[in-house]
């Protein structure tokens, strides 16, 4: 099975040489780039990468462009900046692929100081908490690496084009009846500045966008409708079995 991984980007050149040179066999990377003034895309093209241009603005733009222009089955996400390994992915895509999940979440396990802020780790608890009480899903982690079925993900038709985009996958896919879970994997100091927490104007943006994606939350589901992929008869995982280690 081929799995296309998704790398949104802006402006990792720095990161992109490594990431892309530990993509393991039969994943194929699509960086969607979302208007890099470096040479994002050239050195994206000479790692045979596809690269998807991607003229609007944000991150959620470039996750959906690259979503739209993959055409495997299940379809992995995660960020072009170096704070995940590639050799990491399958073990967040192969419970997709069994069957035991329909989102898969890689929850991180920072290694090494600065590779999560204390203020990020902060955040991060606060709304998964803040999920736990609205829907009922019960995440440590909001993790960017990530992998659902394509034809899924397409179904839930995701309209934030900024930060908010992968919290809005998390709660409409809740709301759609998936099984959602998380596995542990190493997450390392990123190469370059965040755009997000890096920022004091990229960390209002991305606060402002999840509070809308939380604004539109109207009540918890009761037994929500299975997803097309969890209307499959395997049998479903936990989070908390999902993720053996922290």
């Amino acid at each position: 099975m081929e799995i296309d991984v998704v790398l949104p980007c802006l402006n990792e050149a720095g990161a992109l040489p490594w990431v892309l040179s530990r993509m393991p066999n039969g994943y194929r990377p699509i960086v969607a780039d979302n208007g890099s003034t470096d040479d994002s895309a050239a050195i994206a093209v000479s790692h045979e990468a596809r690269v998807v241009h991607v003229p609007q603005r944000g991150f959620g733009a470039a996750c959906h462009a690259g979503l739209l222009a993959a055409s495997s089955d299940i379809i992995a996400i995660m960020d072009a900046d170096a704070s995940f390994d590639p050799r990491d992915l399958p073990a967040v895509a192969d419970p997709v692929a069994a069957g035991h999940a329909d989102l898969m979440l890689g929850r991180r396990s920072a290694q090494g100081k600065g590779a999560w802020p204390l203020h990020a780790r902060i955040g991060n608890r606060v709304l998964a908490a803040e999920l736990r009480r609205r829907i009922g899903v019960s995440l440590r982690d909001l993790g960017p690496m990530r992998a659902a079925r394509r034809a899924d993900l397409l179904a839930l038709e995701l309209a934030d084009r900024r930060f908010g985009y992968p919290l809005e996958m998390v709660v409409r896919a809740a709301e759609a009846g998936w099984r959602i879970a998380e596995t542990a994997v190493p997450y390392h100091p990123r190469t370059g500045k965040s755009k997000v927490t890096g920022t004091l104007r990229g960390t209002a943006r991305a606060v402002t966008d999840m509070r809308r994606v939380l604004a539109s939350i109207t009540a918890p589901p009761t037994q929500a409708a299975p997803s097309a992929t969890a209307a499959r008869s395997h049998a479903p995982v936990s989070s908390s079995a999902a993720g053996a280690s922290s």
